[in-house]
């Protein structure tokens, strides 16, 4: 459904905020949750379309979920307790969901059949798929890309090390997942640090993860996993959208409470302290084994370009589509690179950025693993055409804060695949 957005140019946003919890977190939750034994409690569970997707494809295999609100209680059948699903499992447009499962999947002894939207069909499985095959699960496809949908016939996975092309935390996750049911210790090595989610969970519930370094993970196969009480920390991507509507909107002032800010997650921190930002942080804590804190921002009318690439694009890659929006307000230029993951998420994400961005009267040009920013013109509104890209969507809608004239969002249901209820609460700040 398209969206216009108010705009009164003289916006001051002001108050405190909370955004909902870690999509990341959410899911490994509700699956580790699953193949554990005994109850597990998820406190501020993220309800979005991608999250609810993972709760039904695990009820598909005989898992008990209440949900009560925000809080989602799992009956874990534990490692070898999964029943073969009651039918196609769909995984709506969760990347996650399809890649992390096919590793929980391949371990099973049991065919199971995983589908999408269409949007997620387009997506590429093959680098997950590959490393699973090596494992000993076999699987159909349409298609020698291994695109969905397909079917897994898993079990009798043997334990091994596999390196990957590039970083990639859904891709190592699947791999320890799969590890879980292997003959042997499996060892995950990449050639840059990726976000640590599963780690840091799988430990959490019981299992033995021995990092040989920031890029070298293993874990032993047929731990007992035990259910546990998880509250999922703030969603940094979430909260993205509010740190730079504070940085760029005269006059605001924002608090953003309870935000996870594992290092693996939060190079947008770093890249606005590198632009001269106004951020900090207060009450830096642990929370079921993940770093969060408050965050402060406001306004910050002298922020200026810079370069982001090489090792801080895995920590940042879902920001990048709110980071283009930040480098479009600061003076000067800022180059993205490193970042051709950008083509195969939810849309073509540096086409769906440089296309909107222009149309708003950016300076902005494409490269080929990301884009190049001339910041600081005045932006203009404009239709923007979303591709039902829930990160360019909430972007685009930040934008409009500083632009002159209306952005016209086509589609704003989309934004409920990671954030519902996101523009009341954009709304509330004004």
């Amino acid at each position: 459904m398209e969206k216009i957005l108010i705009n009164d140019i003289q916006h001051n946003l002001k108050g405190e905020l909370t955004v909902p919890g870690d999509k990341s977190i959410s899911h490994r939750a509700i699956m580790l949750g699953s193949i554990s034994h005994g109850i597990t409690e998820i406190d501020n569970f993220l309800m979005g379309e991608d999250c609810i997707a993972t709760i039904n494809a695990f009820r598909k295999m005989g898992v008990e979920i209440k949900e009560q609100g925000s809080k989602v209680i799992v009956g874990g059948v534990g490692l070898h307790g999964l029943k073969e699903p009651s039918g196609i499992i769909d995984a709506k447009n969760s990347g996650t969901t399809t890649r992390l499962i096919s590793g929980i999947l391949a371990g099973q002894p049991f065919e199971s059949t995983i589908t999408g939207d269409d949007s997620l069909k387009k997506r590429p499985m093959k680098r997950v798929i590959d490393p699973l095959s090596k494992m000993g699960a076999k699987f159909l496809s349409i298609d020698e890309d291994y695109h969905i949908p397909f079917t897994i016939s898993g079990g009798n996975l043997k334990g091994f090390s596999y390196e990957t092309s590039v970083p990639s935390a859904q891709v190592k996750s699947a791999i320890l997942l799969a590890g879980l049911y292997a003959d042997c210790p499996t060892t995950v090595i990449e050639p840059s640090p990726s976000r640590d989610h599963s780690e840091l969970m799988l430990e959490y519930f019981g299992a033995l993860i021995k990092r040989h370094s920031p890029t070298e993970v293993s874990i032993k196969p047929n731990p007992r996993l035990m259910g546990q009480h998880i509250i999922v920390s703030g969603d940094i991507s979430s909260a993205a959208y509010f740190m730079v509507a504070g940085l760029i909107t005269e006059g605001s002032d924002i608090l953003i409470k309870d935000v996870n800010i594992n290092p693996t997650r939060s190079g947008i921190i770093r890249v606005i302290e590198a632009m001269d930002g106004n951020i900090s942080l207060s009450d830096i804590r642990k929370v079921s084994n993940e770093d969060v804190a408050d965050i402060h921002v406001a306004y910050s009318p002298n922020m200026h370009g810079t370069t982001i690439s090489g090792d801080i694009i895995p920590t940042l890659i879902d920001e990048i589509p709110i980071i283009a929006v930040l480098s479009a307000f600061a003076n000067g230029k800022t180059i993205v690179k490193d970042a051709a993951e950008l083509k195969v998420k939810e849309s073509n994400r540096i086409d769906t950025i440089v296309n909107g961005l222009t149309n708003m009267g950016a300076n902005i040009k494409a490269t080929n693993d990301g884009f190049v920013i001339n910041g600081g013109d005045l932006l203009f509104g404009a239709k923007i055409e979303t591709k039902k890209d829930h990160r360019i969507a909430m972007a685009f809608a930040v934008a409009n804060l500083i632009c002159k004239g209306s952005v016209i969002l086509d589609d704003e249901e989309c934004v409920n695949i990671s954030f519902p209820g996101f523009f009341k609460t954009l709304e509330s700040l004004i």
